[in-house]
């Protein structure tokens, strides 16, 4: 071997350094070389000299298999035979033996968890999938809360229906959703409510009346927050306005502050993910109207100073063609609104 080759040169020359050099080698090559050499074995290929043979692979799992060790965990059995002075292998061993022979499972009768499919909704106008939530309100002390109940159409970002009440109950609940369809007026065939897994939503009573109104119940994932996102940013929205108290003295003020913040959501605020429509304009039809108006008056801008517009004339911009929950991966038919402000319904007209 090269090693035994230098090893030679170098008992000749006295300098290990000097020789490798010569020969085009670094020192750590031929230390490595040298240790190959001194091996008392050769290793086949990713088999470790370690490695348990067959025979002896299989005297643990007799072992393993004898009767007294069939409800006993491998730790346990390997303090019984070290107490009889045998040892046969270690408890990694043991494990490793009984993954080999598919032997490992939970033993126990515990609950499973479900494979809950992901929802994708997706709606391309107004009126065919809302999405309802109840967020806690606090009150004058600690202790005591008031419960929003809110209802948001996601493709226009309306609030179609709300309530404040003292308690969360499916029997609001379900006041709530079948008041918001009468007043909407919906085709209720096409309509699906989506809602977290909460009691509320979660309840028989809210189930039955869905079925009873002909609309389809879909549901989050558990522990899954961004499957409800219009709900959630929706309630991020009203608790991050600089009027909202950090405590309501009773519950005639959460309905006072409530109102008014519906009352500005649907037909004051200007919400990016609607092409910084109102709500209402685009709930009611009037969005693509008022876009065109908009494009007139830019078209105009362009045309009387087309140097400031340093991109070119004005694009005409357009409401998306479909929103969605969850959009499957490899959409790309339609233009994808990104789940961002939510909101929720007046009881009453909200026009």
């Amino acid at each position: 071997m090269i090693a035994n080759e230098i090893a030679l040169l170098t008992s000749e020359i006295g300098n290990v350094s000097a020789v490798c050099s010569a020969l085009g080698m670094t020192r750590s090559t031929y230390y490595r070389h040298l240790q190959e050499a001194v091996r008392p074995l050769e290793r086949k290929k990713g088999l470790s000299h370690r490695a348990l043979k067959e025979e002896e692979l299989q005297a643990i799992a007799d072992v393993l298999h004898e009767i007294r060790f069939v409800d006993k965990a491998p730790a346990e059995i390997f303090a019984a035979l070290l107490d009889e002075g045998r040892y046969v292998g270690s408890v990694s061993t043991m494990y490793r033996v009984l993954r080999g022979l598919k032997e490992i499972q939970e033993r126990r009768n515990i609950s499973r968890h479900h494979n809950y499919e992901k929802p994708e909704l997706i709606a391309t106008g107004p009126n065919q999938v809302w999405s309802w939530d109840i967020t806690k309100l606090k009150g004058p002390s600690k202790g005591i809360y008031y419960y929003l109940y809110a209802i948001i159409d996601i493709y226009s970002r309306c609030t179609v229906g709300w309530l404040v009440a003292n308690r969360e109950k499916a029997e609001i609940a379900k006041h709530l959703i079948e008041e918001t369809c009468e007043r909407q007026g919906v085709n209720r065939a096409k309509l699906t409510i989506h809602s977290d897994r909460g009691s509320s939503m979660n309840s028989k009573l809210v189930a039955d009346l869905l079925i009873e109104l002909g609309v389809t119940k879909s549901l989050n994932r558990p522990h899954v927050s961004n499957d409800n996102p219009f709900s959630e940013s929706q309630f991020k929205t009203l608790k991050y306005r600089p009027e909202f108290p950090s405590r309501f003295g009773c519950i005639e003020d959460a309905i006072s502050l409530c109102n008014r913040f519906f009352q500005w959501y649907n037909k004051e605020h200007y919400h990016s993910g609607i092409k910084f429509l109102t709500p209402s304009t685009v709930h009611y039809g009037d969005g693509a109207e008022c876009l065109r108006r908009r494009h007139e008056v830019l078209q105009q801008a362009f045309k009387n100073q087309p140097h400031r517009f340093v991109n070119g004339p004005p694009k005409h911009v357009t409401l998306p063609e479909a929103v969605w929950i969850n959009p499957p991966v490899a959409q790309t038919s339609v233009e994808v609104s990104s789940a961002t402000v939510c909101s929720g319904t007046i009881i009453g007209d909200v026009r």
